[in-house]
């Protein structure tokens, strides 16, 4: 179990002042925007306008901090996305822009190159056990406040923006128990591999 503390995350300011970006773990270990197979990270949303464009990466979006963001992307119809709704996925090579609807928020961003890594990103806001399902990585985050995560009879308390990555040990699965109204995030990871023949 490695743990990633809050503070030792680095946050970089946008280009265009409308945000920033605090990135909580990615692969490989240095790896830039140019080139990772997975980043998870989460982005501080100040203003509206357009996504960044990332060719060949896919993406799962959910709100964590604030009140909603309202998401159009592609020709679709905008999507209205808050603390209470589940993670949308969609493709980071089609045009998205989001639209605030009361003040600045706070969204987790989880994002997989293609052919190179799949993922799942699943809200967490009661204590349940979590499997790996078949899954390289997991990544447990606390999005608000603390919750308590038990793994090989191992404990450790994560605090808001404080994560945790656990890489499978047999059949074990791992209990996420956020103390309520606390709530947090599991990111499930998979290598995609080559079929034999």
């Amino acid at each position: 179990m490695k743990i990633v503390r809050a503070g030792e995350c680095k946050t970089t300011a946008w280009k265009n002042g409308g945000g920033s970006t605090t990135e909580i773990a990615a692969a490989p270990a240095g790896a830039s925007l140019d080139n990772f197979d997975w980043r998870v990270s989460m982005a501080r949303v100040a203003s509206d306008g357009p996504f960044s464009e990332f060719a060949g990466i896919d993406r799962t979006l959910a709100v964590v901090n604030g009140s909603a963001l309202s998401l159009t992307i592609g020709k679709a119809a905008p999507i209205v996305l808050d603390r209470h709704s589940d993670p949308i996925s969609f493709a980071g090579d089609t045009a998205t822009s989001a639209r605030l609807a009361a003040g600045e928020i706070t969204d987790l961003n989880v994002m997989t190159r293609r052919g190179r890594f799949t993922h799942r990103l699943l809200r967490i806001r009661e204590s349940r056990q979590c499997d790996f399902d078949d899954h390289d990585i997991a990544l447990v985050l606390a999005c608000c406040g603390k919750l308590e995560l038990t793994f090989l009879q191992e404990s450790v308390t994560l605090i808001e923006g404080d994560a945790a990555i656990l890489t499978p040990a047999g059949n074990a699965a791992f209990q996420v128990a956020p103390e309520l109204p606390a709530d947090g995030c599991v990111v499930l990871l998979r290598e995609c591999r080559s079929q034999a023949g």
